[in-house]
């Protein structure tokens, strides 16, 4: 099928890109797009050239184009690097929605305990070998995090990787 052509700048054309790339209707891509921007609150970017956006904004609207095909995996590496504490919070939250109500795997790469504590399972490397494993469980996010810091002392003091 040929590649479907919008008049959008390129916020909508960025995250349009795998829908573009499947062959699905301009119908179908506008309708999609519109609601993985709604939900990640990045309407505003549809119309803006990267180079008007902030690191952030660039950061959900990649976001965007990895959720916009409904994926039964997500893989990210520090996804909350250029978010501030805000958005950082919600990301994850959607990601913990994802995972509850959608039934989508997180495969999380981090350095942040915070962004640990919204897991259900932690795997802790050490020198490229598998140190430790944590399961949330019944805790509150607030006990998990607590764990999530002693590992980390035992660790030397260092995050490693987190998956």
């Amino acid at each position: 099928k040929p590649v479907v052509s919008f008049s959008m700048d390129l916020g909508f054309e960025n995250i349009a890109v795998p829908l573009t790339l499947a062959g699905k209707s301009k119908v179908e891509i506008k309708a999609a797009v519109a609601k993985i921007a709604k939900r990640l609150d990045v309407e505003q970017i549809l119309n803006k050239y990267p180079s008007e956006c902030s690191g952030g904004q660039r950061q959900r609207a990649a976001i965007c184009r990895a959720l916009v095909t409904n994926p039964k995996i997500i893989v990210a590496d520090e996804p909350t690097g250029n978010l501030d504490s805000k958005n950082s919070h919600e990301l994850l939250s959607l990601f913990r929605d994802l995972n509850i109500n959608d039934g989508v795997s997180i495969l999380m790469v981090t350095h942040d305990p915070f962004s640990a504590s919204f897991c259900e399972r932690i795997l802790f490397l050490k020198d490229g070998k598998l140190f430790n494993e944590i399961f949330k469980g019944e805790k509150s996010r607030k006990e998990f995090f607590n764990e999530i810091l002693d590992i980390l002392t035992l660790l030397g003091g260092e995050l490693g990787n987190v998956r």
